[in-house]
């Protein structure tokens, strides 16, 4: 069987996208088929050579994620500018391979486009649908889908950068509050604001990389989050960072965070996180795989962040820890997550 496996893209997140598409590529080498890893922004050369030929046996080199947010300007100046977000030979690629494992994290990898247009020629891929994965990536969307289908949620306002005003997120959300942007994902762009001096520079900094701002309310707690894999729900992990909150760099940099799998909680808890999970997947109209994030109070009650349709698969990375909870080694989650598509 040939898998392309599209990494990369034009967002803020493409680090962490090489590194765990390299990763993905490997190891479903290493489970016996024929990869070719593409980075979907920049393209792929062909040399000659027709879509079925760029398949391979061979090892591709480990990415690294660094610990700053990639320069996208810079990206898109390498590439000779332009509009389109898919390069050239990636479509053909796609239409010779029996299935397209989507390693791609935020903007048009997660918010449907590239579903949508996989969908338009008929391609399989893992992961949620183009509805699904917009409902999900836009974060004021998601929570009134879980208001809605009984999934506890954080009270938010949803505004433009120019809409907010100090005043009215005083009154109505409250400090301490978190302000991140509508649809990035890997905590980019994020602030965790404890008093009313930090709030210019944390919609300045959202401001960055959206227009659209979410502002919520804090939950003080335990974080864990919660994986669902072909229909199945894996087990929780409790999120610890080590200095500050679960940002950018404590997610990628080794050693910056402790993640204790299974998390030591009770069993009515993981129950009930199990069961949000499940109504907020069915919810979204997610399918496949995806990982929910939650915030416990103090009294534990959960209250659930967002979904995230194509988790990170880095060393780093939370579902690989969930399915070796479970015995599934991480060449064995890929498979099951190549062969789930199939099954579209």
């Amino acid at each position: 069987m040939k898998i392309a496996v599209l990494a990369g893209g034009y967002s803020p997140e493409r680090d962490v996208s090489l590194t765990s598409g390299s990763l993905i590529a490997n190891a479903l080498i290493d489970e016996g088929y024929s990869v070719c890893l593409a980075d979907v922004y920049m393209g792929i050369e062909t040399a000659g050579k027709s879509p079925s030929e760029l398949f391979t046996k061979n090892k591709y080199p480990k990415y690294e994620v660094e610990a700053r947010v990639p320069d996208l300007l810079a990206l898109k100046q390498k590439r000779g500018g332009g509009s389109s977000l898919i390069g050239d030979g990636i479509i053909e690629l796609c239409r010779a391979a029996d299935v397209v494992f989507l390693a791609l994290h935020g903007a048009m990898g997660e918010n449907g486009q590239l579903q949508a247009t996989l969908d338009s020629f008929g391609i399989k891929y893992t992961g949620s649908g183009y509805d699904g994965s917009l409902l999900a990536m836009d974060k004021d969307l998601s929570k009134k889908i879980f208001r809605d289908a009984g999934v506890n949620t954080p009270d938010w306002l949803y505004l433009s950068a120019e809409e907010c005003d100090l005043s009215l997120v005083r009154e109505k959300i409250g400090f301490p509050c978190v302000i991140k942007p509508t649809s990035c994902g890997s905590s980019v762009g994020v602030s965790i604001l404890e008093t009313e001096d930090e709030f210019e520079g944390a919609i300045k900094l959202a401001r960055q990389y959206e227009g659209k701002i979410i502002i919520e309310k804090k939950i003080v707690g335990r974080e864990v989050t919660v994986g669902i894999l072909d229909g199945e729900v894996l087990p929780v992990i409790e999120i610890i960072p080590l200095c500050g909150f679960y940002d950018y760099e404590n997610k990628y940099q080794s050693g910056k965070t402790l993640e204790v799998c299974p998390a030591k909680i009770d069993e009515g808890l993981r129950l009930e996180l199990a069961r949000q999970t499940r109504l907020g997947f069915e919810a979204l109209r997610l399918s496949g795989y995806a990982r929910f994030d939650f915030m416990v109070d103090e009294s534990g009650k959960p209250y659930c962040l967002e979904a995230n349709t194509l988790p990170g698969m880095t060393p780093t990375s939370l579902l690989p820890q969930m399915a070796g909870a479970v015995g599934m080694s991480y060449g064995a989650l890929c498979k099951k997550i190549a062969e789930t598509a199939l099954k579209k």
